[in-house]
């Protein structure tokens, strides 16, 4: 078990953390994010989790897609150890205390603040930015909203979100400032695990992305044993053996991946994983990452495709969880109204 959190200033302890349901979940993503989120269930704090589907639609999304893959998301959850009764798991657009909380802080926001946001630079780079959605531009508040709307304390996040969390930061402070209130925490990021960031089969520097055009450069999880096999021995490597320090990784960006990965997936430091594969050639540490990748993801892609064949049962569990994650976020967001110097009429 990991060491406890430590609290900021007084209130309560909880982790937030939302994944956008916009097409296929990864061994990235479950190892970054899915199999921690399952492993904080047992710190005793509560943990409420997201599917973010109002950050899908900041670009353009099929609705008959997000709908599908809001399910499947739901269900990679549940099929990594989430527990609909242990945490608070639901889908974003179900309450309506983001949206609210999220237009306040476009007020308390700068716009230079979200100009200098690098994933906004990145998605726009090169392109004509009048034909970005404002959605785009703005969703780091939304984000923000996301997590203060339950007053979280924690999040998890990979490295590509620290600069976002840290803007969450500048608006809860401002927030704070603005109106002489110690009213919103200053939340805490939580960046841990050996394979917080898992690269790309095919190329060891980018990180594996649902987007990539070759299918084989990721593990997807609803990707079946074979397939995973297959995917894993075909990985890009280097001729050299495994080393038996973690400095000989220092300028292999594909061994040092792999070791990673199979690191994450057993439990285990990537020093152990040297111990005991350095010096043996790819030709047998492949097959030994692909016996143990088949073992762990294979019981997850059959659980998820379970729970797909039953969409009102998923709707039901999201439903359920909507109405928890309302019970901290509306209080919260009318005491943000009342801060602010809105009328509420509490029958409302």
């Amino acid at each position: 078990m990991a060491e406890p959190v430590q609290t900021p200033h007084a209130f309560q302890q909880r982790i937030f953390s939302g994944i956008q349901p916009s097409g296929g979940l990864t061994l990235g993503n479950y190892l970054g994010a899915l199999k921690r989120f399952a492993e904080k269930q047992d710190e005793g704090i509560e943990t409420v989790y997201c599917l973010v589907d109002m950050h899908a639609i900041t670009v353009w999304q099929d609705p008959t897609g997000l709908r599908q893959q809001t399910r499947e998301a739901a269900a990679a959850f549940i099929a990594s150890g989430v527990d609909p009764k242990r945490s608070i798991l639901f889908n974003q657009s179900q309450v309506s205390a983001h949206a609210e909380l999220a237009w306040i802080f476009n007020c308390v926001a700068r716009m230079g603040w979200m100009g200098r946001m690098t994933q906004w630079k990145d998605k726009t780079a090169g392109k004509n930015t009048e034909n970005a959605s404002l959605g785009l531009f703005a969703y780091p508040a939304l984000m923000a909203a996301d997590i203060l709307a339950y007053k979280a304390t924690h999040v998890p996040v990979g490295d590509d979100q620290k600069q976002h969390l840290e803007l969450c930061r500048d608006i809860a402070t401002k927030f704070n400032n603005d109106f002489g209130v110690d009213f919103f925490p200053i939340t805490e990021p939580m960046i841990e695990g050996v394979a917080t960031r898992v690269m790309s089969l095919r190329d060891g520097s980018k990180k594996m992305s649902k987007s990539d055009p070759s299918d084989q450069s990721r593990i997807n999880l609803t990707d079946d044993g074979d397939m995973i096999a297959k995917k894993i021995k075909k990985a890009k490597t280097d001729a050299e053996p495994l080393p038996s320090e973690l400095d000989g990784l220092a300028d292999r960006p594909e061994a040092r991946n792999l070791v990673n990965i199979y690191a994450a997936l057993a439990g285990i430091s990537a020093e152990q994983v040297l111990t005991d594969h350095g010096g043996a050639q790819f030709g047998s540490f492949k097959p030994a990452l692909a016996e143990l990748a088949v073992s762990v993801m294979s019981p997850i892609t059959t659980e998820m495709n379970r729970l797909m064949q039953d969409p009102a049962e998923i709707d039901r569990i999201l439903g359920d969880g909507a109405l928890r994650a309302n019970a901290i976020a509306r209080p919260i967001v009318d005491e943000v109204y009342d801060i602010v110097g809105m009328i509420r009429s509490r029958q409302v």
